[in-house]
Formats: structure tokens, C-alpha cells, sequence
């Protein structure tokens, strides 16, 4: 299993939980099945838990059964796919107790002439949903904002952050980065103070949590209403293994939560490398880098051209902490409740933007910068409220990166039809008059777009080389069958499986 240590204040899966797999199944019979195990000695496979909202359930197996346990579940008809249990970890950087209260991040975004010029900070109805260590919920700062959670780690409604040498309060100050009040002498103010905070806890105060608790996070978001999902947490592991995950962020999708996701701490570039929920691919999605005081890229922020979408302010970040406290954090997972922030207040502006068109204002309207992202940009909330309430004309995506051949559709927002598009150069990618962009060959252009009022719009850069890493085809079924695809993220143990099982899906394109 490829694996990497992350620093800073970003929560990493390190490894899976020994003899834990998450089990997808497709219909009753394959679930019924998980209870019996004929050809397994019934003491062998322990069922821990069910998610019926994902058709998944949690087993416990023996390492003595492990292999052939592994190869039943695999060939039963009905059962997707059997990933192990994910491992997440919170590494939290030292928090400077002597720091003054400044918030330099604040004046870098211009979050006063936002709120100036939308007369607001936010709305009450308006809910971001924090999923973390928890939030400390009674903290003077925070606990106007903060409606009803959960507690996934512990199964039950109290979301507490707990701290620990592990967790200095990563929930907490993730979640003063989005709405703390500002009402407190001495202490901070979220980028949206107007917004509601929902905790979620799946992370233990030993900076512990697993995938199966994270998934079932995000559904309860969905199911009670968030807007946005804020998730300063990762892991470095396969995308087959990613497949729960990145089918509860398709159900977000698809009920249009918005899903802001930390590009992580290891400095490297997540087009070549599988972190999850950051390379997740879905629409609805915006994955962050960390930008400095000065808008350079600190050196442990990770970045990617095609799967990284926006730098955010995130280093020596002040924010709230647990029991009345504050500090400074640095890493992605500041800054991505940063944009979740600013991406509550755009939507207390229009609640009928989606992902996809925030993402693509935020792009447009951010300060240019180098760092390598998709649009090499840093938010900046004035001007992104700008771009909404004076209700400028965006074209959606506003960047992205194809394979030769591959083919991208644009949406304008805020403009009037019919529309006339144009590529700036046609021997890298052509444009259709509905908006179909075409790669031809590796390079890369801009398209621009002319309204029937005449107001144009132009995207940041369209290359064409290295696809993006997209979202599955079909999430539910990540070891295609006959692709050699090892759907448990272990070759070796998929190996020894095939020998015992050859005609399992994943086995007959080496025959």
C-alpha cells in the first residue's frame, strides 16, 4: 500500500486497521451472505458495523482466514468490492501560545470589503459542516454559531474536540477559521461569522479515525442539510481503496453539497500522487493549497496543475482552540475552511450557485500567485462577491487539463444566449458553437466567450497533456472486471488470492 507521512495540522490515513475491510454489497442476498460465510469458519469474519446509506458493511476477519475469507466475499455475485479499513491520523503543528490575535490571512483575502460590499457576513441558513476532531462547541467564539452534530467516533450527539499531544484542536480551529464570531475581546473572527458550524467528530483525541466513520460524516451532512462540507483530512492511498469515499462524495454531489477538501502536507504534487478526498475529481469538489504570508507556496504544501484547483492562506493561521484558547496552526487544513468559509458566504449571496460555479468564480476573481494550481491562484473573497453580486459573466470550468482527444463542456454563468466561443489556439483544442471543448494536442489555450449582449469571458488555461485524475465511471465497482485492477490495494495478497480463486474478475487479464 503506497503510503506517506504528512506534517503540519493535516490528517492523514498512515496505514489500515489490521483485519478491517469495508465490504460494498449490491442487493440483500450478498448482505445476508456477510452473516454465514459457508466456506469460512463462522468465528472467522466478525461483522462490526453497517452503513446502509453506502451498502457497507465493516468486518473484522482473523489474519489466519484473512486470504481465504478475502477470496470468498470477492466471488460472492452481489458483493461490489472489499477494500481495507482506512487509517486517519491527525499530526497537529505546535501551537505558538504567545501569538498575538493579528490575523493576517484576513486582510490577504479582504474579507472586510467583502463583507462591506455584501452588507453581510454570511446567514444563519447557511450550514458548513465540519468534519474533524470535533469542535468545541461552548468556546466564547464559536458557540453562537454552532447547531446540533455528531459524534462518529464515539456513536453518539456529542461532538466534542478532545485534545491530546495528538490533537491540539484541529476541529476547533478549523472551525473559528469559518465562523468565529469576532464578539470577543482578545479573540478571532471567522470568514463567514454570519454562517452555522455543524461538528462533526470522526477523529478520536488520539488524532485516530477510519474511513467507515468518515463516510458515514459525510451522508449525515447530506442527510441534516449542510451546504458545504469542510474536510482538513486524507489519506495517501489507492483510489480502489478510496471507492467508499469517493461514492459518499458522489451522494454529496448529487444533492449539491458543496466538498472542500485539503490537497495535503508533504509537499508533492497530487497529479502524480493518490491522496483522497482531495484527488476525488467530482464537480462539486474544490481541493486546496496553502499559500503564505508573502503568497509564496510553504515548502511542505502539496499542489497539481490538474488535480489541486486554488491556493488559500494556511500558514501561522490564528484561530480558535478548545476551552476558551487560541493559537496558530499551519497546513492545508487551514486553509481549506478558509474557502469553505468564503464559499458559505458566496452562497449566503446566491443559494442557487453550485460547486462547480464557485469554484470557477473563485478561480477567476483570485490574486494571481506562483503556485501551482489550476488557476496559479490565491482566494480573494471582494473580490469573488464582487464577481457574484454584480453578477459577472463566468465560464464554467474555468480551467482544467485534458487528455489529446478527450472532451470538455462549458456552462456560462450570467451571460445571455446564443454565445459565440473561440479557442486562442485551435491547434491545441477547438471549441463547438454549444461550447464543447475538443483536445487536439499537448499544449494550451484559453477559450473566450461572447454573450449575445456582447459581454465576454475568457477561461484561465485549458492544457493538454496529462489527463486529471478523474472520478470513476462507475465508483461502485473500482476493480473493473478484466483490468488486472487489485481491488484491495495489494497486489501481493490479490496474487495469492488468484491462486486460489482464478476465476475472480480481477484475475482473468492474467491468465
Amino acid at each position: 500500500m503506497n503510503r506517506a507521512l504528512l506534517f503540519g495540522a493535516f490528517l492523514f490515513g498512515s496505514q489500515a486497521f489490521a483485519g478491517e475491510f469495508l465490504v460494498k454489497y449490491s442487493n440483500s442476498q450478498a448482505f445476508n451472505m456477510l452473516n454465514t460465510m459457508s466456506d469460512v469458519k463462522a468465528s472467522a469474519v466478525h461483522v462490526m458495523d453497517h452503513n446502509p446509506n453506502a451498502n457497507i458493511v465493516k468486518v473484522d476477519i482473523k489474519k489466519d482466514f484473512e486470504t481465504l475469507a478475502l477470496a470468498q466475499l470477492l466471488s460472492q455475485p452481489g458483493v461490489d468490492y472489499v477494500v481495507p479499513n482506512a487509517k486517519m491520523t491527525a499530526f497537529a503543528a505546535p501551537v505558538d501560545a504567545q501569538a498575538l490575535k493579528a490575523q493576517w490571512a484576513l486582510g490577504k483575502v479582504n474579507a472586510e470589503k467583502a463583507w462591506q460590499r455584501a452588507g453581510n457576513k454570511g446567514s444563519k441558513n447557511i450550514i458548513v459542516a465540519v468534519i474533524d476532531t470535533g469542535v468545541d462547541y461552548n468556546h466564547e467564539a464559536l458557540a453562537p454559531n454552532m447547531i446540533a452534530g455528531y459524534n462518529f467516533k464515539d456513536k453518539n450527539n456529542d461532538p466534542m474536540d478532545k485534545t491530546s499531544m495528538q490533537n491540539p484542536g484541529h476541529g476547533t480551529h478549523c472551525a473559528g477559521v469559518i465562523a468565529a464570531t469576532g464578539l470577543v475581546d482578545g479573540g478571532t473572527v471567522g470568514i463567514a461569522p454570519g454562517v452555522s458550524i455543524m461538528p462533526l467528530r470522526f477523529l478520536g483525541e488520539n488524532g485516530s479515525g477510519d474511513l467507515n466513520d468518515a463516510i458515514k460524516a459525510i451522508d449525515y451532512a447530506v442527510e441534516k442539510g449542510a451546504h458545504v462540507i469542510s474536510a482538513s483530512w486524507g489519506a495517501t492511498i489507492p483510489r480502489a481503496q478510496a471507492a467508499p469515499l469517493l461514492e459518499a462524495i458522489k451522494r454529496a454531489d448529487d444533492k449539491g453539497v458543496i466538498f472542500v477538501a485539503a490537497a495535503a502536507n508533504d509537499g508533492k504534487n497530487n497529479d502524480s500522487t493518490d491522496v483522497f478526498p482531495a484527488n476525488n475529481g467530482f464537480p462539486n469538489s474544490i481541493t486546496v493549497a496553502a499559500s503564505g504570508e508573502s503568497d509564496a507556496k510553504p515548502s511542505w504544501s502539496n499542489y497539481g496543475t490538474a488535480t489541486v484547483h486554488l491556493a488559500s492562506p494556511g500558514e501561522n493561521i490564528m484561530s480558535t482552540l478548545p476551552k476558551n484558547k487560541y493559537g496558530n496552526l499551519s497546513g492545508t487544513s487551514m486553509a481549506t475552511p478558509l474557502v469553505s468559509g468564503i464559499v458559505a458566504l458566496l452562497k449566503a449571496q446566491d443559494t442557487s450557485l453550485s460547486g462547480a460555479q464557485i469554484r470557477a468564480i473563485l478561480q477567476t476573481s483570485g490574486a494571481k500567485v506562483s503556485i501551482q494550481t489550476a488557476c496559479n491562484c490565491r482566494v480573494d473573497a471582494f473580490s469573488a462577491v464582487d464577481t457574484v453580486l454584480s453578477k459577472k459573466m463566468v465560464l464554467v470550468p474555468a480551467a482544467g487539463t485534458l487528455a489529446v482527444n478527450d472532451t470538455l463542456g462549458l456552462s456560462v454563468l450570467n451571460g445571455k444566449a446564443p454565445f459565440k466561443y473561440a479557442s486562442s489556439n485551435a491547434s491545441v483544442a477547438t471549441v463547438s458553437d454549444s461550447g464543447v471543448i475538443t483536445a487536439i494536442a499537448q499544449g494550451t489555450t484559453a477559450i473566450t466567450v461572447t454573450d449575445a449582449s456582447g459581454k465576454t469571458a475568457t477561461t484561465l488555461d485549458i492544457n493538454v497533456g496529462k489527463k486529471a485524475q478523474q472520478q470513476p465511471g462507475n465508483p461502485g465497482n473500482p476493480g473493473n472486471p478484466g483490468d488486472g485492477s487489485c481491488p484491495i490495494g495489494d497486489q501481493s495478497m490479490c496474487d495469492i488470492l488468484c491462486q486460489i480463486k482464478p476465476d475472480l474478475p480481477f484475475c482473468k487479464a492474467n491468465l
